[in-house]
């Protein structure tokens, strides 16, 4: 199964898109009791509607409004940063991200009554999250009151609002695999920023990998399981035919082959490739020779055999005389 592959895509930012993910997200990663168990249903995306009202650029961000049961909202923004140069521009994004949403929100509940201009109104909250895959240091304020000059004169004015910072390096395999459920999958893949990291899935609690097998996930979240695996061996500048032979094994035998590519080593793979690529090649010079030889015995001279393979005589010569008689039930 070989899945179309688009240099740009934003693994994190199409993990996150999941409802089902961003609850497992939310519960993992966010030490807010009240968010341990927000349903997918209450999601709600409004990533599409908003973020171009800030960034004409597609960046890797998400807005959630999530319907709580006693009728309230709150809404997560979620900054995705992925690069290995930190973005210390966040907590101003942040910032816009935040005046769009309670603006936004202004317009939806004043549409028959100006029920904001009532003085026990409240706003509903807005948690804000920078999820970071990167291998370096995040050293960007998390306050925005941090990033603003004269902020000991002038503190009581500027807002104060800090970020929660998820920064995927802080956390090991284990502690991923802790997790146990269908986002650590998908947290496993995007933590692994090299091919030498894949050694490091061997080292999986047994009790892990035996939860693995038995998980049921649904089809979607397979089929994306298997897009972010693809973008992860493109990262690292695995060739597509190798990318096709690793993504089989996982569409052929279940999620749990996913665990699969901790085996995996661009070495020996390569090895294989080459020694493929090796028979190819062989089979062909002893289909050309074969074919030379029933020229010859037809009359044909050497020259225009050389000729017709837009080749010297020497080369012909040397592909006749070089034998590869191991081959011949290749034929």
């Amino acid at each position: 199964m070989a899945v179309i592959h688009k240099a740009k895509d934003n693994s994190a930012k199409t993990i996150l898109a999941e409802p089902e993910l961003f609850a497992e997200f939310l519960r993992d990663f966010i030490p807010i009791d009240m968010l341990k168990d927000v349903a997918p249903t209450s999601i709600e995306d409004m990533s599409e509607r908003l973020i171009s009202l800030v960034s004409e650029q597609k960046d890797g961000d998400t807005i959630k409004r999530i319907n709580l049961d006693d009728g309230k909202s709150l809404f997560v923004i979620a900054i995705v940063e992925h690069e290995s140069k930190v973005n210390f521009r966040a907590p101003f994004k942040m910032l816009l991200y935040i005046a769009l949403i309670l603006n936004d929100y202004e317009k939806e509940v004043n549409k028959d009554t100006k029920i904001t201009h009532a003085k026990d109104f409240k706003y509903p909250p807005i948690l804000p999250i920078v999820f970071y895959d990167g291998e370096s240091d995040w050293t960007a304020e998390t306050n925005f009151l941090n990033r603003t000059e004269m902020s000991e004169i002038f503190a009581k004015y500027i807002p104060k609002f800090e970020y929660i910072l998820v920064s995927l390096r802080d956390y090991s395999f284990e502690d991923i695999a802790e997790f146990g459920n269908t986002l650590s999958l998908f947290m496993m893949i995007d933590k692994l920023q090299t091919a030498e990291a894949f050694r490091e899935l061997k080292n999986l609690p047994k009790k892990y990998i035996e939860r693995i097998e038995k998980m049921n996930v649904p089809l979607h979240l397979k089929k994306l399981l298997v897009s972010v695996i693809t973008f992860l061996l493109h990262r690292i500048d695995v060739p597509q035919d190798e990318i096709d032979v690793l993504v089989e094994r996982i569409d052929e035998r279940g999620v749990s082959e996913m665990l699969a590519i901790a085996d995996y080593s661009v070495q020996e793979t390569r090895r294989v490739a080459r020694e493929k690529e090796r028979l190819r090649a062989e089979k062909a010079e002893h289909q050309a020779r074969a074919m030379i030889k029933l020229l010859l015995e037809q009359g044909f001279s050497m020259k225009s055999i050389a000729d017709s393979m837009s080749a010297t005589e020497q080369d012909v010569e040397l592909l006749l005389h070089r034998g590869n008689e191991s081959l011949d039930s290749m034929v």
